[in-house]
């Protein structure tokens, strides 16, 4: 839809509550918070009247420029238009209404009124000729994924990709997409997540197709894929955009440019050592021992001997602590150290059922910890460099 075709009459709907209220909260996490462009904190409405019996569409967009949103619903349009809405007081407010029609209709001066009820409220909203134009979902070129292996691979990696600014190529993380298999990593220098799910058939795939995607449209995507019913999703890119099409939304974002590391390079090959635990006792373990741990480090020790796990961790202000865990280990005795809530993120993205295997080569090579879970064809895994202590 070009500008020229957008709809810029005098707006006038009437809307169910609960489902503007659906797609408000979908959309209101993309407006800008802190925006020094007073346009990009609205709401962006746009009605459109249905064709013969059909009903009439209600279309919402958020942007902050770096990524948008856009939804819709059904509604009874009884005049096609434009405005725009403050977004956080709409939101606000309209989780106050009861249920029922709400009717929206376009003032002068760019004020909206709102009426629900015995409620009736003016606010104040801004020319649409302002709201910046938002990229359109490609009409070609667009792949399958589906939603469930998608919220999987969101969820084990996004809590190791770097907050650092300066480290913008490690600000997202990266999807590679093949015809059979698809993988997702993400790492902040310290440590690496990597998930691979094979059995996925990607249509029109051929090699390897590598796209990075920053940290807070993953964070979008997790949310929408949370709360939809669809079970794929499409996914399309051109030079400077990201496209996800989830259920009726579509969700933007602009492309983190630079080349993501070579991350195979650091997988580790000869970890031999390794030892199997409960992901439960290691979690209880971990968190009596982190309380011990120097605060700016989170430094905490695991010295694996015959079999038994010790993990340990003293700081001058706290005191010390420690906690063993036995379990089968036939090697070398080793002692390693690792920040405590490296491992601990670890643990709360598998999930803590089940066993986790730690493997380990010496004390100056990173650790890798995966699920010990027999599925095949998700292979999931933890890389963590050591601490000196």
């Amino acid at each position: 839809m070009t500008t020229a075709a957008a709809p810029t009459g005098n707006l006038e709907i009437t809307v169910s509550r609960a489902e503007l209220l659906r797609e408000l909260t979908a959309a209101q996490s993309v407006v800008e918070r802190k925006t020094t462009i007073p346009i990009l904190s609205n709401f962006l409405f746009e009605a459109t009247a249905g064709e013969g019996d059909s009903a009439g569409r209600l279309t919402i967009t958020a942007t902050d420029l770096d990524q948008s949103l856009k939804t819709s619903c059904a509604a009874k349009v009884k005049k096609p238009g434009a405005c725009t809405i403050p977004a956080r007081k709409l939101y606000d407010y309209i989780k106050l209404l009861p249920e029922g029609d709400i009717s929206i209709k376009l003032m002068d001066n760019h004020w909206v009124q709102i009426r629900a009820g015995r409620s009736n409220t003016k606010m104040v909203g801004m020319a649409r000729a302002n709201f910046p134009q938002v990229p359109e979902f490609p009409t070609s070129g667009a792949y399958k994924i589906t939603v469930p292996s998608l919220k999987n691979m969101v969820s084990k990696t996004i809590f190791a990709i770097s907050n650092e600014e300066s480290r913008y190529t490690l600000n997202g993380a990266l999807l590679v997409l093949k015809a059979e298999s698809m993988a997702m990593v993400a790492t902040d220098g310290h440590r690496l997540a990597h998930i691979e799910k094979t059995g996925e058939t990607l249509d029109g795939i051929s090699g390897e197709k590598k796209t990075l995607i920053p940290r807070k449209a993953l964070a979008e995507i997790a949310s929408l894929l949370g709360s939809t019913d669809a079970e794929t999703l499409d996914f399309a890119d051109d030079d400077q955009t990201l496209f996800f099409k989830i259920g009726g939304r579509v969700l933007t974002s602009r492309k983190l440019t630079g080349q993501f590391p070579n991350y195979e390079a650091v997988l580790p090959r000869e970890n031999t050592k390794f030892v199997i635990v409960r992901s439960e006792d290691l979690m209880a373990a971990i968190q009596r021992v982190a309380q011990f741990a120097d605060e700016r480090s989170g430094a905490i020790k695991i010295r694996l001997e015959q079999n038994e796990l010790k993990l340990s961790s003293s700081s001058t202000d706290a005191g010390e602590s420690e906690d063993t865990i036995e379990t089968p280990y036939n090697y070398d005795p080793l002692v390693v150290g690792f920040n405590s809530q490296y491992l601990i993120d670890f643990l709360k993205a598998i999930g803590t059922q089940g066993e986790v295997r730690l493997e380990f080569k010496d004390a100056q090579s990173a650790g890798q910890m995966r699920p010990e879970d027999g599925n095949e064809d998700v292979k999931y895994r933890y890389i963590l460099m050591p601490m000196r202590i």
